[in-house]
């Protein structure tokens, strides 16, 4: 079962890469754009650390991280979230989602796994460079990368499941950009550490949209001052969020109505 799906996503990437590759020129234009989108948000970070201000136990080194994991992430989100996210709304709005509830594979599957966006790739690269040139500045080891995959594991499930249910809801709402714009807009207080933001929105943040989950513990844990606390309970959380994606999937099919009824 397992080798069967690991073929079945090499086919689904391997197509998606190469008809996205006919058209090169978007790759320059979305790494133009993510050097651009970087640059605001290093220019915003510097316009606190520039007039000798810093947040709370965070060097300008440090809030690197923060801001470099926030990178990834949205890597993550352009290259493997957000084509499969419209996927869903365009096979709920053209009615061919009936001919992928039929095929002999998971639909949650199919719908989160059946293309991919390397114009996404810039951002990770990116990213992985801030963390690269903050963490040798700070003299992180190997082990404190090796450490902090884990809580960043943690995040990519958050985020995906939180993605996919939102998807979900096009079964109902059929056109969901403007709740994605405000997905997005709340997930943009990641790029900060969470002592930056007042109390009531730390709370906020941190237990009823999880960003903190997605970039401050993930960069708490790099930078070796996170509490085994919070990580276990990303862990958890992580887990019953997938959990809870993957059933109200299923609550969602039951008032989907299909093009052939």
């Amino acid at each position: 079962m397992r080798n069967r799906y690991l073929k079945v996503l090499t086919l689904f990437w391997s197509a998606a890469i190469e008809a996205e590759l006919e058209y090169r020129i978007n790759f320059l234009l979305a790494t133009l754009s993510s050097l651009g989108n970087l640059a605001g948000s290093l220019f915003g970070l510097f316009l606190f650390y520039g007039n000798g201000y810093s947040f709370a136990g965070w060097r300008w080194e440090a809030a690197l991280v923060v801001l470099g994991i926030f990178t990834l992430m949205q890597g993550f989100s352009a290259t493997f979230l957000a084509p499969n996210l419209n996927s869903i709304v365009r096979q709920v709005q053209e009615g061919t989602l009936d001919f992928v509830l039929l095929k002999p594979i998971r639909s949650q599957f199919w719908l989160s796994t059946r293309t991919i966006s390397p114009w996404g790739l810039p951002d990770i690269i990116f990213g992985s460079i801030i963390i690269g040139y903050a963490g040798t500045k700070l003299g992180l080891g190997i082990d404190d990368y090796l450490i902090s995959t884990i809580p960043l594991c943690f995040s990519f499930v958050i985020l995906y499941s939180l993605w996919f249910m939102l998807g979900s809801t096009s079964i109902w709402f059929v056109k969901i950009s403007n709740v994605t714009e405000v997905l997005r807009g709340l997930l943009e207080a990641g790029r900060y550490p969470m002592v930056a933001y007042p109390t009531a929105y730390r709370f906020f943040f941190t237990f009823v949209v999880p960003v903190a989950f997605l970039t401050t513990i993930p960069a708490e844990a790099l930078l070796g001052r996170s509490q085994i606390s919070w990580i276990v309970g990303a862990g958890v959380l992580a887990l019953a969020l997938f959990f809870v994606s993957t059933r109200f999937w299923r609550f969602a099919l039951r008032f989907y109505t299909s093009a052939s009824s």
